[in-house]
């Protein structure tokens, strides 16, 4: 487990980023608006990993190239791994993923996986969606699922909300 988050801005609130001491990324995850104090020094990746996400969510960026460790059992990395695969822009259903990992029966197991990822959005973890297209279980909290489908053209984007105009009677 890493000791100290670095806080990353990014339009639907802020990410915190932990590095392993080789400097690897090896958790981002959204705060939920906690503050947490940043640790006093921050790695040589970071500012590249800023600058990447900061690409990614003005759409000018779909595949990350940051150096990453993502801890956990032999099968959820084999699921990660899977998930790294999945293209930009596209979306699979958790039955297709326990399918592309060679047994329709794990999909609960794949679903877990998929849940415990410690690297979201660079494991795209939020690619994974209902078998009848519904946004199902994001850790991140469906309205960043939503966000990130919409940036990456898998949903339509938002229809812009109407201004009503301000009166004074």
């Amino acid at each position: 487990m890493p000791g100290a988050f670095h806080p990353i801005a990014t339009p639907f609130g802020d990410l915190g980023a932990a590095f392993g001491k080789d400097g690897k990324l090896v958790q981002l995850v959204r705060l939920h608006g906690v503050a947490l104090p940043a640790p006093e020094q921050a790695p040589k990746s970071l500012p590249y990993l800023k600058r990447q996400l900061e690409a990614y969510f003005s759409g000018n960026l779909r595949d990350f190239n940051i150096p990453m460790h993502a801890e956990g059992t032999e099968f959820q990395n084999r699921v990660w791994k899977e998930l790294l695969r999945i293209p930009y822009g596209q979306a699979i259903s958790y039955l297709e993923l326990a399918r592309r990992l060679g047994d329709e029966k794990c999909i609960r197991a794949a679903a877990r996986a998929n849940g415990a990822n410690p690297i979201a959005i660079l494991i795209p973890c939020h690619r994974v969606i209902g078998s009848d297209g519904s946004l199902v279980g994001y850790g991140g909290g469906l309205d960043m699922k939503e966000f990130l489908l919409r940036l990456e053209g898998v949903l339509p984007k938002a229809p812009p909300q109407p201004r009503l105009p301000l009166t004074w009677d």
